[in-house]
């Protein structure tokens, strides 16, 4: 595929079009409406196949349920091996487009690992991620309360803390939004055993020593807007005794692991990123 019509989907999926400018300019590119169409039906199907459970990987349960949270009842994915045994617990944060078909796979990919994972839905409140439609989930996701918002999540541990499925550990993982969120659920939630924010925001330095849980930071190597908080993060980090480890992954862009997005995905950050936190949950919370 044309590298340029990579890089126009990347910037579509990452907000700087909305989709009316991005077909036009695809039509533009592909020579007409047909080929535009087809072409978006490739990309758009890239998200979903990874979905697709592979010869020899365990059978999973998985169901959409709701747990209490701050503003009422908050949808969540839940994915677990059909096993005999309680697992520990992984909360999977999504991007700023809500609980999209990727991380929903991402949710299931964690489950595969042994983990009793929950993908919650932060749009509940407004009705829940729409269908086909990340636009409208962006700009939904800009029109939530955060200090709510992270109430939701924080009771996401509390539900997973004490679900009769689990070993009592809970863990917490998140993507672009969903790292910046992550962070904010290690501050706010002293329950939680081990966090591993992939490219978040990070919290206020004056925040940094409620953390309790253990820290495995993901950043991507050209990312330097959420680079440029490191410094003072890291320094907070190490001033209240926090344990944490923090790796850059060098050549890769912000949303490095997100392989429904051809123009951000890499391949070895992203399979290098996942081994390791794969590593430090299962050492963090005792699988």
């Amino acid at each position: 595929m044309d590298p340029k019509i990579k890089e126009l989907y990347s910037r579509y999926r990452a907000g700087g079009l909305d989709r009316r400018a991005f077909l036009r300019k695809l039509t533009l590119m592909t020579g007409g409406a047909a080929a535009a169409v087809s072409i978006l039906s490739l990309l758009e199907s890239h998200q979903l196949y990874a979905g697709i459970p592979t010869a020899g990987e365990p059978e999973l349960h998985t169901e959409f349920i709701t747990y209490p949270g701050a503003t009422g009842d908050v949808r969540a994915y839940l994915a677990r091996p059909k096993v005999d045994k309680k697992l520990p617990g992984v909360i999977v944060i999504h991007e700023n487009r809500g609980l999209v078909p990727h991380i929903q796979d991402v949710n299931r990919r964690m489950a595969r690992e042994g983990f009793l994972a929950l993908a919650p839905d932060a749009l509940s409140p407004l009705g829940g991620t729409p269908e086909d439609d990340e636009d409208k989930g962006r700009n939904m996701m800009r029109e939530l309360d955060n200090e709510e918002t992270v109430k939701n999540f924080v009771a996401a541990v509390k539900y997973l803390d004490t679900h009769p499925l689990t070993n009592g550990k809970v863990g917490c993982t998140g993507f672009c939004w969903g790292g910046g969120m992550t962070n904010q659920v290690a501050v706010r939630a002293p329950e939680l055993d081990a966090a591993v924010p992939y490219y978040g925001s990070q919290p206020d330095p004056e925040d940094v020593p409620k953390i309790k849980a253990e820290l495995m930071l993901h950043y991507a190597g050209e990312d330097e807007r959420i680079n440029s908080g490191i410094p003072a993060f890291e320094e907070a980090l190490k001033k209240a005794g926090v344990e944490y480890q923090l790796f850059i992954y060098e050549g890769a862009q912000h949303a490095f692991n997100n392989d429904s997005n051809p123009g951000r995905y890499h391949q070895e950050a992203a399979e290098l990123a996942w081994k390791r936190t794969i590593a430090f949950f299962r050492e963090k919370l005792q699988v």
